[in-house]
């Protein structure tokens, strides 16, 4: 595909004056991305499909991780992914940038600091838009990640939980286990 045929945007959030930026977005717009994967005339040796670290299915349309590299790429092409939700602080690599560029995906970058206490502060504001960011199907299918998908990732799917009704023990349970299961839910 021409490098032409894209258009990319770099948006930040509107803040009020003084706030700090909440989250940084860049958004391929492809013109004519095809997100079809032709795994037809693929051998098992030509496709290897190599999930991150500590990937799981949170939901219907939403994947959680470790930061993925290019040995996974194949895989994650196999998601069709609309967006990526980044919640480090450190820039996006130029292959990973170059990998969303050319399946048209959408990254939203939120830079939380690395914290292994589950009771550390983030700022509400940042979960919050987060989570708007994974409630809205229009992102459908996202993949939410961090360093190695537990502590920053676990503490955004934990906020999801909540909103699903899910009890806090269970919460905390797939949270210091990094396993996701639609089965904890309490309807």
């Amino acid at each position: 595909m021409k490098e032409d045929s894209y258009n990319t945007k770099l948006s930040l959030n509107q803040q009020p004056a003084g706030s700090q930026q909440m989250c940084r977005t860049i958004e391929e717009d492809a013109l004519a991305v095809d997100h079809h994967v032709d795994m037809s005339s693929s051998t098992s040796d030509d496709l290897n499909l190599i999930p991150p670290l500590n990937f799981a299915i949170v939901d219907n349309g939403i994947f959680r991780s470790g930061f993925p590299d290019s040995a996974n790429f194949s895989f994650l092409q196999t998601l069709k992914l609309t967006s990526i939700i980044y919640l480090c602080p450190e820039p996006y690599p130029e292959a990973n940038t170059e990998f969303l560029k050319s399946d048209g995906i959408k990254l939203f970058q939120f830079g939380i600091e690395s914290y292994k206490e589950p009771f550390v502060n983030i700022p509400g504001d940042t979960i919050r838009e987060a989570l708007r960011l994974v409630l809205d199907v229009r992102n459908h299918p996202v993949l939410i990640h961090c360093n190695r998908g537990k502590h920053r990732t676990g503490c955004l799917v934990g906020c999801l939980r909540k909103l699903q009704r899910w009890c806090l023990s269970s919460v905390f349970d797939e949270y210091q286990s990094g396993e996701c299961s639609v089965l904890h839910r309490i309807n």
